[in-house]
């Protein structure tokens, strides 16, 4: 039996592989806007692991499945034995017989990677502490959709090194761009990611020099899922590193906002910033359905160029 082919981080793709899944989902969104029906995932059934809960995650990957004619299985920690204290490998081999592709959100990247070793079919990862790669493909259709190509651009990231940074990172790679990351010190992304990356990414102290001049500015929340502890001590550390309309004014004239949401009104982002004609995050957000759908044609072998 050959093995399957996974999807834990941009790497586990080519750039050119990145940018015809990005065309195809801006295709699909179009498919699906003129009402032609199409159903690659007949019979097919997608596992969802859910160990961190989601709106936009579960409701794109379960939409996209049903509108291509197949079906979605949610599992929460309180559903599965990996609950209880089951082995990753275990689950993953009994589950890989049952469903033809599985999507997991969960803390521990290495777990992913455990299950996904023991798998029979593909695994998605739809976000773990390290990376969310998912999300960078919507942010990246959603960019080529208003703007065109991002190779050789310029990309802020204004706040924590978090798992969305970290692919920020990768994206940086794989898309052929350059990102500056603002963030108070003590709250870079991954010291080897960097290293990895240095002729691409640069660390700075402060929003402004990061967003002048950037075509895309992107943020995330201070205090990512799990963190709620450091709540107070985060929004002490991030003073200052508000995206706002006045921050965004120092972009270039035709610079995008993104954020991967839910976003906290008020701190990371302005309540303004978020209805700003030069924000797009409705339209990211959208994205994750018709990007998610073109993913798992790839990975399901259903994709007309595959």
């Amino acid at each position: 039996m050959n093995k399957p082919r996974h999807f834990l981080t941009l790497l586990d793709f080519s750039p050119e592989e990145l940018k015809a899944l990005i065309n195809r989902a801006t295709e699909l969104r179009t498919m699906l806007k003129s009402g032609e029906q199409y159903e690659p995932f007949k019979n097919k059934v997608l596992g969802m692991i859910f160990e961190k809960s989601s709106t936009r995650t579960r409701v794109s990957f379960e939409s996209a499945m049903v509108q291509c004619g197949g079906g979605a299985l949610f599992l929460s920690p309180r559903d599965t034995q990996l609950g209880r204290g089951e082995p990753v490998g275990d689950t993953a081999r009994v589950l890989s017989r049952m469903v033809d592709i599985i999507m997991i959100r969960t803390f521990e990247h290495e777990k992913i990677e455990t299950f996904a070793r023991y798998s029979e079919v593909p695994v998605i990862n739809a976000l773990t502490d390290t990376y969310h790669p998912c999300q960078l493909i919507a942010d990246m259709q959603t960019y080529a959709e208003h703007r065109g190509d991002i190779q050789n651009k310029t990309v802020a990231w204004i706040g924590d090194g978090n798992n969305m940074c970290h692919s920020y990172i990768n994206a940086a790679k794989q898309f052929d761009f350059q990102l500056r990351i603002a963030c108070p010190g003590g709250f870079e992304p991954n010291a080897q990611l960097l290293e990895e990356n240095e002729e691409r990414v640069t660390i700075l102290r402060n929003p402004q020099e990061a967003v002048d001049g950037a075509h895309l500015v992107v943020t995330d929340v201070w205090a990512s899922m799990g963190q709620e502890v450091e709540q107070q001590h985060r929004m002490n550390a991030f003073d200052g590193f508000q995206v706002n309309p006045k921050l965004m004014d120092l972009a270039h004239k035709d610079a995008l906002f993104m954020h991967c949401l839910p976003a906290h009104r008020g701190e990371e982002v302005s309540e303004d910033m978020l209805e700003d004609p030069r924000s797009v995050i409705w339209d990211e957000a959208e994205n994750r359905l018709h990007a998610q759908k073109a993913l798992m044609e790839m990975l399901l072998g259903t994709w007309p160029n595959t």
